[in-house]
């Protein structure tokens, strides 16, 4: 018996039928420790932008390694790399002059997020503003705030008591459904509405036509924060920009973002804070009682600027919004197989092959190993698609390929 507790796994199964251990990474492959090859559909985890093995990346985290790994940055603390870092994505923003918080990852950010809706209100003198609205299939992160905004109810199951008050869940796809909860609730109750602009681990669901700019004048409209959740679709994932809020000219009061931020070498995450939300905390005499440790750590910042290098010089951005093509040309015929219910594709570097039997799925990562594929069951027996940037053409083919072929 092994002493590793896997996360979202049925340990028995694991226990039962072993672990698939993955030793080495290059591009968009990855190796097994038997020395077996994969195409990677998922990109690690949605993260693996820039691809695997990239020395550059871990050159330059082991070069600040020997200056200082790391030094706090509560207080007035902060290192020169996590500074320069901070500057660069400001630049980068949706909204000119954010700042930026950082986090350890995308469930500190989700959390982070939460607690600053409410403690802007506070400080705005509206304390009667606490709710916090997240929609149906939704996924922020397994902390106990994330977790209590998501919607997916089957993450929180089997705990007695409520994880975080004051928040409430609309329909994922209908813009009027945070207009009745604005009406049934009243807009003086309501902090903040938080987004993923294109749902990832719920199932990967794409945005109906005009919904997120209508969602966000509702909250304009009645004074409510919105909250865009970039964990996935940050850093190129939306497919020829940095962010969906950029593509899609959001103005997030608040965006959260990891993954992409290093393409997974290091952890970490960043709040962006528009300039308005954060002037209360910047014009002096009031703390905001927050932070973590390794929040802004020297090597995960080192990592992500070297990271953000190669996305410039490459011109990732590009290669992200041309792999939004090959994904919906290549994937979308798997449709008309009678196991599989509907592909999801068309918006971001991102697909989804749903399959008639949702029970099938996990059996279906299984079939597609065998195949030379490695990816993993999303929502309600969905397989995810969410490549490294730096796929080629013959290998999105390949992998569709190997889809027809496991599915049978």
């Amino acid at each position: 018996m092994g002493s590793l507790w896997h996360g979202f796994a049925d340990m028995g199964a694991v226990e039962r039928d072993g672990s698939f251990v993955v030793a080495r990474g290059e591009g968009a492959r990855i190796w097994d420790e038997g020395g077996t090859e994969y195409l990677d559909a998922t990109g690690g985890l949605w993260f693996a932008n820039v691809g695997h093995g990239r020395r550059e990346i871990a050159d330059a985290v082991a070069a600040q390694l020997t200056h200082v790994a790391h030094y706090s940055n509560f207080g007035d603390l902060v290192s020169p790399v996590t500074r320069d870092l901070a500057e660069r994505l400001s630049a980068l923003a949706p909204v000119p002059g954010s700042k930026i918080f950082f986090t350890s990852g995308g469930s500190d950010g989700i959390d982070t997020a939460a607690k600053l809706a409410r403690r802007y209100w506070q400080e705005m003198g509206r304390p009667e503003k606490t709710i916090l609205v997240g929609r149906q299939k939704a996924y922020h992160g397994m902390h106990v705030g994330g977790t209590s905004l998501a919607g997916i109810p089957v993450n929180g199951e089997g705990y007695t008591g409520v994880f975080m008050p004051d928040t409430r869940t609309i329909e994922w796809d209908q813009a009027k459904a945070l207009t009745a909860l604005i009406e049934e609730l009243g807009a003086e109750r309501i902090a903040a509405f938080f987004a993923e602009p294109i749902i990832g681990a719920g199932g990967v669901y794409l945005p109906p036509e005009g919904y997120l700019a209508e969602v966000r004048q509702i909250c304009r409209d009645n004074d409510i924060l919105f909250v865009a959740d970039e964990v996935v679709t940050g850093f190129g994932r939306i497919g020829g920009s940095w962010f969906a809020s950029s593509r899609f000219g959001l103005e997030p009061d608040l965006m959260t973002t990891a993954k992409g931020l290093t393409s997974g070498y290091v952890p970490m995450g960043a709040v962006f804070i528009a300039p308005r939300i954060a002037e209360p905390f910047f014009s002096g005499g009031v703390w905001w009682r927050h932070g973590y440790t390794y929040g802004g750590h020297a090597g995960a910042a080192a990592a992500a600027m070297a990271n953000l290098d190669i996305f410039e010089r490459e011109n990732l951005l590009e290669a992200s919004k041309n792999l939004e093509t090959l994904l919906h040309e290549h994937f979308s015929p798997l449709a008309d197989h009678p196991r599989v219910a509907e592909v999801r594709s068309g918006l971001g570097a991102v697909a989804a092959v749903q399959l008639a039997d949702p029970a099938e799925a996990l059996g279906m990562v299984k079939t597609l190993r065998a195949h030379g594929v490695s990816t993993r069951a999303a929502g309600q027996g969905a397989l995810q698609i969410s490549p490294s940037f730096v796929i080629t053409e013959a290998e999105v083919v390949q992998m569709a390929t190997r889809f027809a072929a496991a599915l049978g």
